[in-house]
């Protein structure tokens, strides 16, 4: 995991759209960068659902929401219409940016153990730096624990 304060490693990634999207081209706005294991499976779909249904919000604080996953364009294609997701997703299938913000970990699921995306969200101030890191977040409170912390102040 990167820690507070460190500077977010940037990176440049095609979205479902096979737009080039890079980190740098937010500076100076809020990012709520969160990756995730697989598109269309229950705890994934929960959580962008979640996203989603509170993605007004976020626009209205000028936050931009970003998940990334190691699937394909065209699965985030489906994905994205299937639940009329509306932030940017992110194809990371050479783990360029799971590796740079070390995400991809040892897992164990029924006594077996393989590589993958732990599920993990950082929100990056507008200076590009890790404001703040939530390690193996719940799909289903993720994006409301995102919004009570950047709305403590109001």
């Amino acid at each position: 995991m990167l820690e507070k304060g460190t500077k977010a490693p940037n990176f440049a990634l095609g979205d479902k759209d096979g737009n080039l999207v890079k980190l740098s081209d937010f500076f100076g706005k809020k990012v709520v960068l969160y990756f995730y294991p697989k598109d269309n499976t229950p705890g994934c779909t929960r959580q962008a659902c979640a996203f989603a249904a509170a993605y007004d919000r976020f626009k209205e604080l000028d936050v931009v929401v970003i998940g990334i996953s190691k699937d394909s364009a065209a699965s985030h294609i489906k994905f994205a219409q299937k639940y009329d997701l509306p932030f940017i997703l992110l194809a990371d299938t050479e783990l360029q940016a799971i590796q740079a913000y070390d995400v991809w970990k040892e897992k164990k699921l029924y006594g077996k153990t393989s590589m993958g995306v732990v599920r993990t969200t950082y929100i990056i101030d507008e200076n590009g730096f890790i404001e703040m890191v939530m390690p193996k977040v719940k799909p289903d409170t993720n994006a409301a624990e995102i919004l009570e912390y950047l709305t403590k102040g109001e």
